[in-house]
């Protein structure tokens, strides 16, 4: 019988202490409850917006009268250098980066035939580009650190296919493909990049997530939406230091909507 590894998890109330994770688009839903969940564990937080600067500087306070340290950084994550300056604030700052998560996107909902090429080539490939970006500036770092865990926020939509929302499915689906690439190639370094594919989740919306009409639980068998807690803690179960046998995978969180 095979030994357990040494790092095995013990009783620890702060796992994340002395741990740095950034998290794109982090200021409302589930990228801010992720950042709560992220600092509750021990983690120095830096939450990324491009425009919300009034609502991040809302989620910093939050975070640090939790006795978390946190910090905002205002970066469009498809700007190359932008968001080299916000990694080097990032490191500078907390000296070190080992969580990435890469939530950000930005959405449409409409008919494809009514969609533009300018749109397609925006919103299909928003979320891809900052991810690529984002990926890119963290490795180095974990790979220094000897551990690193990149968690990326996918979407239900690429998996049953929602009407008038190809661009997003498209990006969230292209997210999906580099979480398998990335978990395969960094491996054996000891970085892993796993997705979280939130349902339906409850709260309040910004106004570009689309139509909430109509019956929002029809369809999910266990009778109700998420909770954005309920995103926020798999997302943390995920970036714990010991969970190093889980990579390249795409965690559900959708009541039974949809089962792979």
């Amino acid at each position: 019988m095979s030994k357990a590894p040494a790092n095995r998890p013990q009783a620890n109330n702060r796992p994340l202490e002395g741990k740095v994770a950034l998290l794109t688009g982090a200021v409302r839903r589930n990228g801010l409850a992720a950042a709560q969940a992220l600092a509750r564990d021990g983690a120095s937080i830096v939450i990324n917006t491009l425009k919300s600067v009034d609502e991040g500087k809302a989620a910093v306070e939050t975070i640090e009268k939790l006795g978390g340290k946190a910090i905002l950084v205002k970066a469009d994550i498809t700007n190359e250098k932008q968001v080299k300056a916000m990694f080097k604030k990032a490191v500078d700052t907390f000296g070190g980066l080992d969580i990435l998560v890469n939530n950000a996107a930005d959405r449409m909902g409409k008919p494809f035939l009514d969609t533009t090429y300018a749109e397609w080539q925006h919103y299909a490939y928003h979320v891809i580009n900052g991810a690529f970006l984002c990926s890119r500036e963290a490795i180095p770092h974990m790979l220094k650190a000897g551990w690193g865990s990149i968690v990326n926020i996918a979407g239900i939509n690429t998996f049953v296919g929602t009407p008038e929302r190809e661009t997003l499915c498209v990006a969230k689906g292209g997210l999906v493909a580099l979480t398998k690439s990335l978990a395969r190639e960094f491996a054996a370094k000891n970085i892993r990049v796993n997705a979280v594919s939130p349902g339906r989740i409850g709260g309040l919306r910004s106004a570009s997530a689309g139509p909430t009409t109509g019956n929002r639980t029809s369809g999910i068998p266990v009778g109700r939406e998420g909770y954005l807690e309920e995103v926020a803690e798999t997302v943390r179960w995920l970036a714990q230091p010991h969970q190093n046998f889980i990579t390249g995978m795409t965690i559900h969180v959708n009541g039974g909507e949809y089962l792979p």
